[in-house]
């Protein structure tokens, strides 16, 4: 007699869940090992390099790309432009677990996780630290009531939904206040640094420039997961609505621009765009992948209205700003050298990320694309819309 083993469906969606689930598995050992043994048992840092790989990755890169759902928000909710709902909702969603993320790198990453909540009995109000803390708190929570009436309507529970819709445009707009503070409160983090981040990228608008580019990434954000999860969920893509913020990125991404070259020419600070050695070639790679390359990419229709000329603009898009974020945070930071104590650009030898580092952040970013795929595919996350979705080629 045969015997039928009836695994969960989403198990039996292909290879990806499994490669999931095995990422998850090992950061999960590797976390519990952190929370045993310290957090030296699983990395490089020290005294002297307390920030690395987590910092740059987990929060700087982790928050710029959840920015699509307070823009597309305040599209659609305040200034009432009801042509992107189909899209809010897993924009929304994808912010949602974004956060969650972030709350448990910070879990690992923090030298004493079970203190955390000193943030709120003692209180620096003198610290950006404080401000990022509580609007992660508040942000979260306002993302909680946004997706909650999709929970209500998978169970039926329709009149408890629709209280939560009744709030939604107040929500929206704290939504939107409160991301803005967050966004550019961690380039305001960077501003006690001006002798340790090098002159390319260290400014006193540095607070401008991360909002500024935080709605590029969000905009591209928003292409890229709304185009992987049409193919793997093999439904419509909306092209004729990811094509309008195709075309807007280019203009996003020029005001970008327009404010850093003004912003490096009034400290006179061209110079080092040539000079620099290493932190120049990274300045360039920057802006070439991050600005130039998806401003002509957008410009053109074709690649605006077909699937893969959207994914690869996106692609492109968001490396540029993972690039950004890693030198901003990281490679453009000057540390003590260890034997000589001379401070030098990318010259330190006391820290380089560990195997463990990289595979926490990689095992949560895997269970926020678990939870994005089972949410997405057993709650209406998806709208239905009023007009024809275009198929992906």
């Amino acid at each position: 007699m045969k015997v039928k083993i009836h695994l969960p469906e989403f198990l039996r969606m292909g290879t990806l869940p499994i490669v999931l689930i095995v990422l998850m598995a090992i950061a999960f050992v590797v976390a519990m090992v952190r929370y045993a043994f310290g957090i030296g048992a699983i990395s490089d840092l020290s005294n002297s390099y307390p920030w690395g790989f987590w910092i740059s990755f987990d929060i700087f890169t982790g928050i710029a790309i959840t920015s699509g759902a307070f823009t597309l928000a305040a599209v659609v909710c305040i200034f009432g432009n009801e042509t992107f709902r189909p899209l809010l909702m897993p924009s929304i969603l994808t912010a949602l677990l974004g956060y969650v993320m972030e709350v448990f790198a910070l879990f690992v990453d923090l030298g004493k996780p079970e203190r955390i909540w000193y943030m709120l009995v003692y209180q620096n109000q003198t610290s950006t630290m404080l401000v990022i803390g509580m609007c992660v708190m508040i942000y979260l929570v306002i993302l909680l009531a946004l997706f909650a009436p999709v929970v209500f309507d998978r169970f039926q529970l329709t009149k408890y939904a629709e209280l939560f819709r009744r709030f939604v445009k107040p929500l929206v707009i704290l939504a939107v206040v409160t991301s803005t503070v967050h966004q550019s409160s961690l380039g305001s983090l960077l501003l006690i640094q001006p002798a340790k981040l090098h002159p390319l990228w260290w400014t006193p608008i540095l607070p401008i420039l991360f909002f500024t580019s935080a709605i590029s990434v969000g905009l591209s954000m928003i292409i890229l997961e709304s185009s992987l999860s049409s193919r793997y969920f093999q439904r419509g893509l909306e092209t004729h609505l990811l094509a309008k913020l195709a075309k807007a990125l280019p203009i996003a991404l020029g005001v970008y621009l327009v404010i850093k070259v003004a912003d490096l020419a009034i400290a006179g600070d061209f110079g080092y765009l040539f000079s620099s050695g290493l932190m120049s070639v990274l300045f360039w790679a920057e802006i070439f992948i991050g600005v130039l390359f998806p401003m002509v990419w957008f410009s053109i229709e074709k690649n605006r209205n077909t699937p893969s000329g959207l994914l690869t603009g996106a692609v492109v898009t968001l490396l540029g700003l993972i690039l950004n974020r890693f030198n901003v945070s990281w490679f453009g930071i000057t540390h003590p050298d260890p034997l000589f104590y001379m401070p030098s650009f990318m010259g330190h030898v006391d820290y380089f990320p560990t195997f463990p580092e990289v595979a926490v952040s990689i095992g949560i970013f895997s269970a926020g694309i678990m939870a994005f795929g089972l949410l997405a595919k057993y709650f209406p996350v998806f709208e239905a819309e009023g007009h024809e979705a275009h198929a992906a080629d």
